[in-house]
């Protein structure tokens, strides 16, 4: 049986004349995501890579001007010239500015294969060559991942204990969702998703009586409860109620003053801003009404509720993409504290359930073989959302989780696996940035925008057409991904090409060490095994995996409860922050002297709105982020070949604008096009346009020139969250909607570059 593992599920590739035509859910999957359907027709589409390529300019002239990229043809060339090519520019730059010039960009959710990892692999290369500027922190969990080792500990840590969805189940009664737990969210998780939970935990929630609350602007981001209210609260302004529902629990005594004692520290400083004795301006349910535009009773009686039963507070990873992102995942925790219910079946907190598939699963946090990256001797970094920043201002200073550091100056490029042209933020900006390198190397499968603004463009395969090893960390199959048809065109794995980099740069042993892609499995495999002894798991012998193709890991003998252990006796099992405990207020942040981040939780005013509506740029439902745009079925999803932008009728008829119409959404930073969806299902005044649309200017060669298919990060703000974190802020944007008018230019997004015939 020939099975892959692709991040939004696992399947049985149906290949027919050696071409793939259906992609089958494996039958164990209760709920399968569609988006494997964009693979046939997709994979071998004139969208493919399908020989190496190099600019034409860069071809004249290596490590010329970077002003060319995006407008230039591109000319084919063979393996042997695109390599030699690449490895002369590594050692240019290496000798002419050290490894502190290399940046090695990778996102890592370019295949689910543990070996084919091209994150991996990249890193491992690059490593070997002496070290490369790298990147911490990710788009998605940015302000997160800074903030929570201070405050609870270690992001990955707490995500693959959450209380499973069969103790909540059980024992929960009230599911407070900020964020809401949206379905197509969770059809993905890094390295695989092989049996989809959320649809049917939601539902046996539902048949055990337990209630919702979907705190977002977008009733869709919670569905399929049978009792779920809905509050389309103000964008932003989740902390400002998490802060009123507080302040009735304390204010009405309904807190629970044993475990903030024994559990937690900082209490009291927070208390004195809570209830105005710090500012003058208790945070009560009034003064959030008047931000939340959630009346002042019914925030009473949600808190109220809250403390009358057994509750999970859940907040959704959207709400710490934006300027103070750090500050509603820390009211979340300290909500939960005040309940007293962390540790206890059912209650406490959640840091992104519905957000991937694995969270809540209840299952061993055993992730499978990993490929040895090495050791980094280049100390620089970014904050991953700090990439244009680093490009625009080399020695500029920055400040990081209470250390000042400085960018450096980057004058090589190599990326293999993600799209920066649909992760980052201020497309127009970046491109300006992206300009700046003096070369730039790309591993693609597809010409994406990122593949048609680079210099050397070498073509890699997808996970269809190499052996690779299935597994996520929480997931419920390891699975063995055999190779399912052959490359398209010339395209070649990462690992064949980086072994072959390092042949031309001298240390191929090191690199491969005389190693096939079946010797790595096999490797890879076995160097996992004590790993997960730790976890009571035996694994079968490799050769017995390879031959029947998956392998179930085994559930727990008990039910996961997050910091359970941690409640039953804090002193033997403490948490990792610098107390022990849970840190309500923080003194190691608040010694970082940053008044953006100060050392609780505290609201912000956000500064008056440049445009009427807000944009939500979240995650897309027929895609996982930009991969298969040019697939089948999110094509299906377009209008007039565009990106759809949500609206609430109101607005819409305040623009004379029509169900299906082709509108332009346009700020201080760009203007693109999208096709238009009137719904009550979204708040008024707020406006929905995910991710992913593969980037389609009307003129590359123009400043600022129209996006015409619908790729929101032409209009969405890049700053940091905060000098703690400097996370993505992409939610923190505003926009204007009108009615286009005339013709429309055609998209052009799946098309690849012009090409021309040598110099």
């Amino acid at each position: 049986m020939t099975y892959t593992s692709l991040h939004w599920g696992a399947y049985r590739p149906l290949v027919e004349n050696g071409r793939l035509v259906e992609m089958r859910p494996v039958p164990w999957d209760r709920d399968p995501s569609p988006i494997g359907a964009s693979l046939p027709g997709a994979i071998d589409s004139p969208s493919r890579i399908r020989r190496p390529a190099v600019r034409r300019g860069f071809l004249e002239r290596p490590g010329g001007s970077g002003e060319g990229r995006g407008r230039e043809p591109f000319v084919e060339v063979d393996w042997d010239t695109a390599l030699d090519l690449v490895a002369a520019e590594l050692r240019r730059v290496r000798g002419e500015y050290g490894n502190r010039a290399i940046f090695g960009g990778s996102y890592g959710w370019s295949s689910a294969g543990r070996f084919h990892h091209a994150q991996s692999q990249l890193h491992r290369f690059l490593n070997g060559f002496g070290g490369y500027v790298s990147s911490r922190d990710s788009y998605s969990l940015g302000a997160g991942r800074v903030l929570l080792p201070h405050i609870a500990g270690d992001m990955d840590w707490l995500l693959a204990r959450h209380t499973s969805w069969d103790n909540l189940a059980e024992h929960c009664q009230l599911f407070v969702a900020f964020g809401g737990l949206p379905l197509k969210n969770a059809q993905v998780s890094p390295g695989g998703a092989s049996d989809h939970l959320l649809r049917e935990a939601i539902d046996r929630l539902s048949r055990a009586g337990v209630r919702f609350v979907n705190l977002s602007p977008l009733r869709s981001d919670l569905q399929g409860a049978a009792d779920c209210e809905w509050w389309p609260l103000r964008p932003g302004s989740d902390t400002a109620l998490m802060l009123a529902l507080a302040y009735v629990l304390v204010d009405e005594g309904l807190h629970d003053q044993a475990f903030l004692a024994r559990y937690t520290v900082g209490f009291e400083p927070f208390r004195d801003y809570l209830l105005g004795v710090v500012d003058g301006q208790p945070k009560d349910p009034e003064w959030a009404a008047a931000r939340t535009d959630i009346p002042a009773p019914r925030i009473v009686e949600l808190a109220r509720r809250m403390a009358a039963g057994r509750t999970m507070i859940n907040v959704a990873y959207a709400l710490q993409r934006a300027v103070h992102g750090e500050q509603p995942f820390w009211m979340t925790l300290v909500l939960a504290c005040l309940l007293g219910q962390i540790g206890l079946p059912g209650g406490g907190f959640g840091l992104g359930y519905g957000a991937m598939n694995n969270t809540g699963s209840g299952r061993k946090p055993f992730s499978g073989p990993r490929l040895e990256q090495g050791t980094n001797p280049v100390r620089d970094f970014i904050p991953v959302a700090r990439i244009a920043d680093m490009l625009l201002r080399p020695g500029a200073p920055f400040d990081y989780d209470g250390r000042r550091h400085r960018y450096p100056d980057i004058r090589l490029v190599y990326w293999a696996g993600g799209n920066a042209f649909h992760h980052h933020q201020d497309l127009n900006r970046f491109l300006h940035a992206w300009r700046r390198p003096q070369t730039i190397v790309v591993h693609e499968q597809y010409w994406t925008a990122q593949a048609k603004h680079a210099d050397i463009v070498l073509p890699a395969t997808t996970a269809l057409e190499r052996d690779d090893i299935g597994s996520a960390s929480s997931d419920r199959f390891m699975l063995a991904m055999k190779r399912a048809i052959e490359p398209v065109g010339e395209a070649r794995d990462d690992y064949r090409i980086f072994l072959d980099l390092a042949g031309r740069l001298g240390f191929a042993d090191r690199f491969g060490e005389g190693r096939d892609t079946l010797d790595w499995l096999r490797h890879s495999y076995e160097g996992s095994r004590q790993r997960a002894r730790e976890q009571g798991i035996e694994l079968p012998d490799f050769e017995v995996f390879w031959a029947e193709g998956c392998f179930e890991v085994p559930r727990p003998a008990q039910q996961t409860i997050l910091l359970e252990e941690f409640r039953d006796d804090p002193e033997a099992h403490p948490l990792g922050t610098p107390s022990g405990r849970l840190e309500i207020h923080s003194e190691r942040i608040a010694g970082f002297g940053y008044a953006d981040c100060p050392g609780h939780p505290v609201w912000f005013e956000p500064p008056p709105p440049s445009h009427p509506l807000h944009l939500i740029s979240n995650q897309p439902k027929t895609r996982l982020h930009s991969q298969y745009d040019h697939g089948a079925y999110s094509r299906a999803s377009k209008i007039h070949g565009r990106e759809p932008l949500t609206l609430h009728p109101r607005d819409a008829a305040a623009r004379g604008i029509a169900d299906g119409d082709i509108v332009r959404v346009f700020n201080e930073r760009g203007a693109l096009l999208a096709g238009a969806i009137l719904s009550e299902d979204i708040r008024p005044g707020v406006v929905q346009l995910a991710t992913g649309a593969w980037y389609d200017p009307v003129d590359p060669a123009e400043h600022n020139s129209l996006e015409k298919h619908g790729n929101p990060n032409v209009l969405t703000h890049d700053v940091g969250a905060s000098s703690l974190s400097q996370g993505c802020t992409a939610h923190s944007a505003q926009v204007e909607v009108e009615r286009w008018s005339g013709e429309a230019p055609p998209v052009t997004a799946f098309e690849p570059p012009r090409f021309r015939r040598g110099l």
